[in-house]
């Protein structure tokens, strides 16, 4: 079997993930072809692995792959592969970094007369982040959930209304494209930890900041005042330059920094975790410095002066 099939599995895997011929697959697949990951257990069917090659070689298009070993078992196929390629357009989420990665996997291939029916990889997208830097927000060690009656997804509303009985400071993210000083406003930052100092920030990918926060190697954290509430509402607008009447200072790497915050800091991006919707920033404080004006407070959508808290 390996001598027949061996070449087929090399000559048509290569065409797919390298030229783009996805129709070169359709000799190799049986009917009822279904492909799952061991990372994710997310299944697809031949369809959507030509979708997810596509995907890859928009995201990679220089893309090179190495088939390293063919093993036959019994009823088996085991194929050994690494792929290069270089990230220019984005991937799940990703602004193009422009860095060049290696990744490496096996796929188990279950067979019927002589075609694949059943695939198992040990690859999927998030191998490609990782190489990258960047890593899927998931348990490594996930508990079994035992079967429950379904239950209806949670109102929003009611996850609003949770989320605005919680008090925060309100704070401006902060980066450069280039020259040009970029930022937003962000209530979701918290300190990680002293020792390293660490701290955590969680940015949506559809701010106009996201691709140059995401490219960048640190990031200033502005921890606003209570004089500061026109500059609130400057970096919660889309206003094409938010720094243009502010007076600021570059941090020591070049992160913009706000004069007159209440405190301020540059950190280095260390961790990028993927969450859906937004991208969970890990970084690790390069540079503090603290002002001499009260901290805001935000709640349920309003401001408070942080100065006049009532002790409980």
């Amino acid at each position: 079997m390996q001598q027949t099939l061996e070449p087929l599995i090399t000559s048509a895997w290569l065409a797919a993930w390298d030229k783009g011929d996805l129709d070169a697959l359709d000799a190799l697949m049986a009917a009822g072809y279904i492909r799952t990951s061991k990372a994710t257990g997310a299944t697809v069917d031949l369809a959507g692995l030509k979708a997810e090659i596509a995907a890859v070689r928009e995201a990679f298009p220089d893309l090179s792959t190495t088939v390293d070993d063919v093993v036959e078992g019994d009823g088996t196929v085991a194929v050994f592969w690494t792929s290069t390629g270089t990230h220019t357009h984005e991937y799940l989420g990703v602004p193009p970094t422009g860095l060049t990665v290696q990744t490496r996997g096996s796929n188990i291939l279950t067979l019927d007369n002589g075609k694949i029916i059943r695939e198992s990889v040990t690859w999927d997208g998030s191998e490609l982040l990782a190489g990258l830097g960047i890593r899927p927000l998931r348990g490594i060690a996930a508990p079994v959930v035992p079967d429950v009656v379904d239950l209806p997804e949670l109102d929003p509303d009611l996850m609003k209304s949770f989320n605005r009985q919680f008090i925060t400071g309100v704070t401006v993210v902060t980066t450069k494209e280039g020259d040009t000083p970029k930022g937003l406003a962000a209530n979701s930052y918290c300190s990680v930890s002293l020792e390293p100092p660490l701290v955590l920030v969680c940015v949506q990918k559809t701010s106009s900041t996201y691709s140059a926060l995401f490219s960048s190697s640190h990031l200033g954290i502005n921890i606003l005042g209570t004089d500061q509430r026109e500059t609130v509402r400057t970096f919660a607008s889309k206003a094409a330059d938010k720094f243009a009447e502010l007076p600021w200072h570059d941090g020591p790497n070049g992160s913009p920094l706000l004069d007159g915050s209440a405190a301020s800091l540059e950190a280095e991006i260390q961790e990028r975790f993927q969450a859906k919707t937004h991208t969970v920033f890990i970084c690790r404080v390069r540079h503090a410095e603290t002002g001499g004006s009260a901290p805001m407070v935000y709640k349920a959508g309003r401001f408070f002066d942080g100065d006049a808290l009532a002790e409980l």
